[in-house]
């Protein structure tokens, strides 16, 4: 299938994508506790304005403000009948901005978890999820996004599921779970985990990763354990913008733009081909890994001591693969793209 996406991934060494949705809404007004989705349809010049910052900070690609719009957790605010329109408007407004870029930007439909638990441990079945995938997956697809994009899954169940929703609604899909448990996923994922979950998969991701996670140098780990998995397939890097901190009653990101620079540049050596932020992480973030990616020549894949040295400690002692996986510099094999 030909699409925006796997263009720019034949003709591009690196792809930029997009940061935080919720810290830069938070600081545009929206309260904690209020669902961002609704904001499509109440407040779509912010919408707008959020999607127009990624564009302008030099990003080729930026994910929709949909990330909470199945109908479990649009439920939790009484707005469970609202799916279609909630994220086909979310798409709508992301493909405005895109086609007056002037360049290829690719709108990717933000598909985040259901929050519910799936069976055998909660009660959440697999036909459920999937017809809750499939609804919003329909709806970002009408609404003109490029991709499908699920993000900061734990489960390999529910990844499973939301696999099998974008085969329905025969989209090209990226996929990427949040490592913040030591190295592993809040289920006990491991990056070798879903390395080898995705090859098993019948209709496989135009790219798979990580992203938000517990900071810049725990997701530079995660990436240098999919590459000692050996994979093949193009890999994902959103990681939050430093460590979160409670100062003056908010919750703040310690990585400043320089730290996001020296991040974007080692995991492209490391290995990843889209790059890009998540929690924490601003316009200002984001033009910076631009020009650092853009004048810093490739180099060599870097080791954990530099990841260490470059970007702070790691927050455990491991990635929980196993020393083979912990220290993936060792090997000798490197993908590239053209």
């Amino acid at each position: 299938m030909t699409n925006a996406l796997s263009q720019l991934l034949a003709t591009n060494d690196v792809i930029l994508a997009d940061g935080a949705t919720g810290t830069n809404l938070f600081n545009v007004g929206l309260q904690s506790g209020d669902a961002p989705e609704l904001w499509n349809v109440d407040s779509p010049d912010k919408i707008r304005a959020l999607y127009q910052g990624w564009v302008d900070a030099g990003s080729d690609l930026f994910l929709t403000n949909t990330f909470g719009g199945t109908a479990a957790r649009l439920k939790l605010h009484d707005a469970q009948n609202r799916v279609a329109e909630l994220n086909r408007i979310g798409a709508e407004l992301g493909r405005e901005i895109a086609d007056k870029a002037g360049r290829t930007i690719v709108v990717a439909g933000s598909v985040g978890p259901t929050g519910e638990i799936m069976e055998p441990v909660g009660s959440l079945s697999h036909a459920d999820a999937v017809e809750m995938f499939h609804e919003q997956a329909e709806a970002l697809k009408e609404g003109g996004a490029d991709v499908l994009w699920v993000e900061t899954i734990s489960a390999p169940e529910e990844f499973r599921a939301a696999t099998e929703a974008f085969a329905m609604a025969d989209m090209p899909w990226c996929g990427t779970m949040s490592f913040d448990t030591a190295g592993r996923t809040m289920m006990g994922v491991t990056s070798a985990d879903l390395a080898n979950l995705v090859e098993t998969l019948p209709n496989k991701p135009l790219a798979f990763g990580a992203n938000c996670g517990t900071g810049s140098s725990d997701i530079m780990r995660t990436v240098l354990g999919f590459v000692a998995q050996g994979t093949d397939l193009p890999l994902i890097s959103k990681g939050n913008a430093g460590i979160p901190k409670y100062v003056d009653g908010s919750i703040q990101y310690d990585g400043t733009p320089d730290l996001m620079a020296q991040y974007a540049v080692m995991a492209r050596d490391a290995g990843a081909t889209i790059i890009g932020g998540c929690c924490g992480t601003m316009p200002a973030h984001m033009r910076k890994m631009r020009e650092a990616l853009d004048s810093t020549p490739r180099g060599s894949r870097p080791t954990l001591d530099q990841i260490s040295d470059a970007l702070g400690p790691f927050t455990s002692a491991s990635d929980g693969t196993g020393d083979s996986a912990a220290a993936p510099e060792r090997r000798s094999r490197r993908r590239r793209r053209a």
